[in-house]
């Protein structure tokens, strides 16, 4: 273990990074660079379609809930949902550009992707929004800490937890006190989730040429091949933490 120094003050070990580049600007600078503009349209459709998708599907989940209580808690969550995708359509059309449009390229990867993992059940349900919720905003802060000031402080707004997380904690893991043999189930239904979810997040960015040169260099202050192995990493790292946290062998 490392030890601490002089310099290594608790004040400064928990200050934020000084933001440089495309991160020190905002987004009037930032945009003047066409391929920059481009990828976060990209990065806003792809956003705004998710929560739009969200939000359907924490609807649909709501029918299967158990009890009205827990159909209330999902509405309400559906509702955040919405209020998200809102925001991000509202900022399209500000910056001068059609929200459908921008949403278009994405509609057949999430929606081919929620086909293949639809839930048998309301426990499959939590924890697909859980599992695969968590994946996509990781991945999304991850691109934030990158973009100019106006845009990142829009994508991580819209990424607060809405209280899904909390709730689909509480009911899976009530669910395998109950009954253990559930634990096993879920645990192979998250695994799936993690790997279609990472399947479809990088097919997604290999089919979109602004997106994926900020990702791996030639925009701005784009990541290099070896940081986006690294990302993966954090995020297989706190998909792991989720699953112990439900209870669920990764």
């Amino acid at each position: 273990m490392r030890l601490m120094t002089s310099s290594d003050k608790p004040e400064n070990a928990s200050a934020a990074p000084v933001p440089t580049g495309v991160a020190a600007q905002d987004w009037a600078q930032a945009a003047a660079e066409p391929h920059y503009r481009a990828a976060v349209v990209d990065l806003l459709g792809a956003l705004a379609y998710g929560e739009l998708a969200a939000f359907e599907r924490l609807a649909e989940d709501a029918k299967l809930a158990p009890t009205l209580g827990d159909k209330a808690e999902l509405a309400k969550m559906a509702s955040a949902e919405f209020h998200h995708f809102e925001r991000l359509r509202d900022r399209l059309t500000e910056i001068g550009e059609e929200p459908t449009a921008a949403m278009d390229p994405f509609v057949a990867a999430l929606d081919g992707f929620h086909r293949q993992t639809a839930p048998s059940d309301w426990l499959e349900g939590l924890v697909k929004a859980y599992v695969g919720d968590s994946i996509a905003s990781d991945f999304y802060r991850e691109v934030a800490a990158r973009l100019d000031a106006d845009t990142r402080e829009l994508v991580l707004a819209v990424l607060d937890d809405t209280g899904h997380a909390e709730f689909a904690v509480e009911k899976v893991r009530a669910a395998i006190d109950a009954d253990p043999r559930v634990g096993g189930r879920l645990a192979l239904w998250a695994r799936r989730l993690m790997g279609e979810a990472l399947s479809q997040s990088q097919r997604v960015v290999a089919d979109r040429d602004a997106l994926s040169t900020m990702l791996v260099g030639g925009v701005a202050d784009g990541f290099d091949l070896a940081e986006v192995g690294r990302m993966f990493t954090r995020i297989t790292e706190a998909h792991t933490k989720r699953m112990a946290a439900l209870g669920l062998a990764a």
